[in-house]
């Protein structure tokens, strides 16, 4: 599928904007530092600026003076003497070491050393971090918090990131209302529109809410025609073999190029992936808990290629399982599951459920547990892979 989506050649607008917005966005071009970090030797330690060479147990310097961040180190450190630093200082002339405030006892002026300290001990120097010019961030890459504090610290105020893709969201069912209505006795509330468009935004896209589609040829028609105007379409329900499946029906009225309409995986079996008119499109199951995991599984990934970067691989971890598990082999299980911690160890525990149906039971999970295709039980004690969620 990403061979696919690749292939499509997606090269996204990109636009410049403030770096306090800038979470989760994708980066169009790479960052640079505009001087070295850190731009003086910096003291890491509170204690005392000396020269390695009078470091020795029971030496006694005399202190002559203090500074803090910011302060101009005026004062060099010349033999048998030091000055008390902070944390974060300029290191003075003369010294290349910091004793640690803990190593060491004063009287007065008098400073007294309690170990030997080698040459660059509590320091880093000039340039260590990075230097005038490197490439900080790279182009391509998503912005965490950690790389947003990287570009304040080099003063990248407005960086440029890519757009986020436009992904239009369509539910379909004659039994589906929206959310905010009173369903009759054999109605359901739309959930799904409300989950997905939660997964879009933390995938990274701007979802495009387009409602509900009738178990109708032309309503599909005219809301599939309006999807396609947007970067991709993510349609929830209609694409199993029933009689009013009409999904795939009227994608082909679109000349849309099926590429595959069912993975080994339960719950999620019947999804459906296309390209039509040069743009992506997923038909997920129409059960709550099958279409979430269908997204997480395979369209997150491609709206990683939509946003210009590469897709992120499926932060899988190992679990020790509280409980035996009994599932039909041939297929891949993610089951609803709760992740806790014991005595240091990670420990998953399944949550009960009524199968793709059960929202309820989703809500309560923190995680999704992999049952391989080939295991038929799984017994208490046996590690096992475990898919946490995103919130």
């Amino acid at each position: 599928m990403s061979a696919r989506l690749e292939a499509l050649s997606v090269v996204p607008a990109t636009e410049s904007i403030p770096l306090c917005e800038s979470r989760s966005r994708v980066r169009a071009r790479d960052i640079q530092s505009d001087r070295d970090y850190p731009p003086f030797d910096r003291s890491i330690r509170d204690g005392y600026a000396i020269r390695a060479a009078d470091a020795q147990p029971g030496a006694r310097l005399r202190c002559i003076g203090q500074l803090k961040a910011r302060d101009s180190p005026l004062i060099s450190v010349t033999p048998g003497t030091c000055i008390q630093i902070m944390s974060g200082a300029a290191l003075p002339q003369g010294a290349d070491s910091v004793v640690m405030i803990e190593h060491r006892s004063r009287e007065g002026d008098t400073v007294q050393l309690d170990r030997v300290i080698k040459s660059g001990q509590h320091v880093v120097r000039r340039g260590n971090e990075q230097v005038t010019s490197q490439t900080v961030l790279s182009a391509g890459t998503r912005i965490g918090f950690a790389q947003m504090a990287a570009a304040a610290q080099i003063g990248a105020a407005n960086p440029v990131v890519t757009c986020k893709p436009r992904i239009a969201i369509l539910s379909t069912g004659d039994e589906v209302v929206d959310f905010l209505s009173t369903p009759g006795p054999f109605q359901i509330r739309n959930s799904n529109s409300v989950s997905l468009t939660a997964q879009v935004s933390l995938a990274g896209g701007e979802p495009v809410v387009l409602g509900n589609a009738k178990d109708s040829l032309e309503d599909l028609r005219a809301k599939i025609s309006v999807g396609l105007e947007a970067d991709a379409l993510i349609l929830s329900g209609g694409v199993s073999m029933g009689k009013y499946d009409l999904v795939e029906l009227v994608l082909r009225e679109f000349d849309a190029e099926t590429v595959f309409d069912a993975v080994a995986i339960r719950p999620g079996k019947p999804f459906v992936f296309a390209l039509c008119k040069g743009k992506p499109v997923f038909g997920l199951p129409g059960n709550p808990v099958s279409t979430m995991v269908t997204f997480d599984l395979f369209v997150r990934p491609a709206i990683d290629i939509l946003c210009g970067t590469e897709p992120r691989q499926l932060p899988l971890v190992e679990a020790i399982l509280t409980s035996p598990l009994s599932e039909k082999p041939g297929l891949t299980h993610f089951l609803p599951a709760k992740l806790t911690w014991h005595d240091d160890t990670v420990h998953v525990s399944p949550v009960p459920w009524q199968g793709s149906g059960d929202v309820v039971a989703m809500a309560r999970a923190n995680c999704l547990l992999v049952v391989p295709a080939n295991r038929e039980t799984i017994e208490a004690g046996e590690r096992v892979h475990v898919l946490p969620r995103d919130f």
